[in-house]
C-alpha cells in the first residue's frame, strides 16, 4: 500500500516558528483537512532535505534551465558529507550560478528545511488561500512538497 504525505518547510531552510506558532498551523491544518490520518510538526536540530519520493521528477538550474539531477544527487552527498547541510550554497556546474541547493528548480517540489508541518493521507489538496493562512500562522513562506511513498 502507498502513502501519501503533504509537507509544508519553510522556504529559508534553517528558519523554525515557535512552538507555540506551530501548534496554531498544526490546529489551522486539523481544520482544513479534518480526514487526514496525521498532523504533526517536525522540529529537527539540522538541515534535512524533504524528498518527493515517488514524486520525483528531477532537478534543473534557475538560471539556465540545464538537466542537474546527476550532479545534484553528488553534490547533495558531498555537502551533507561536510557539513550535514548548514550550508547550501553551491556553484552550478553549467552556468556557474552561485544558488542555494534549496534553490535549484524541483521539477517536483522538494525543500530542504530544519521545520516541516507534515500531514499523512490528508484526503484534499489545499487551495493557495489555505496555504497561506497556514504561512500566516507559522510567520514564514512555505514550500509546499508532496510525497508519495
Amino acid at each position: 500500500m502507498s502513502d501519501h504525505f503533504l509537507m509544508f518547510v519553510p522556504t529559508d531552510p534553517t528558519w523554525q516558528p515557535t512552538k507555540a506558532d506551530a501548534e496554531r498551523a498544526v490546529e489551522l491544518f486539523k481544520s482544513i483537512a479534518p480526514n487526514a490520518q496525521t498532523i504533526e510538526a517536525i522540529f529537527t536540530d539540522d538541515v534535512e532535505f524533504h524528498h518527493p519520493c515517488e514524486n520525483w521528477s528531477g532537478v534543473d538550474c534557475a538560471a539556465c534551465g540545464a538537466d542537474l539531477e546527476d550532479w545534484f544527487y553528488e553534490t547533495t552527498d558531498k555537502v551533507y558529507r561536510e557539513n550535514h547541510f548548514a550550508d547550501l550554497s553551491v556553484t552550478t556546474p553549467c552556468c556557474g550560478l552561485h544558488t542555494s541547493l534549496n534553490d535549484l528548480n524541483f521539477v517536483w517540489p522538494a525543500a530542504f528545511g530544519r521545520f516541516a508541518l507534515e500531514s499523512m493521507r490528508p484526503g484534499l489538496d489545499t487551495n493557495e488561500e489555505q496555504e497561506k493562512a497556514i504561512a500566516a500562522c507559522l510567520g514564514s513562506d512555505l514550500r509546499k512538497v508532496w510525497i508519495h511513498l
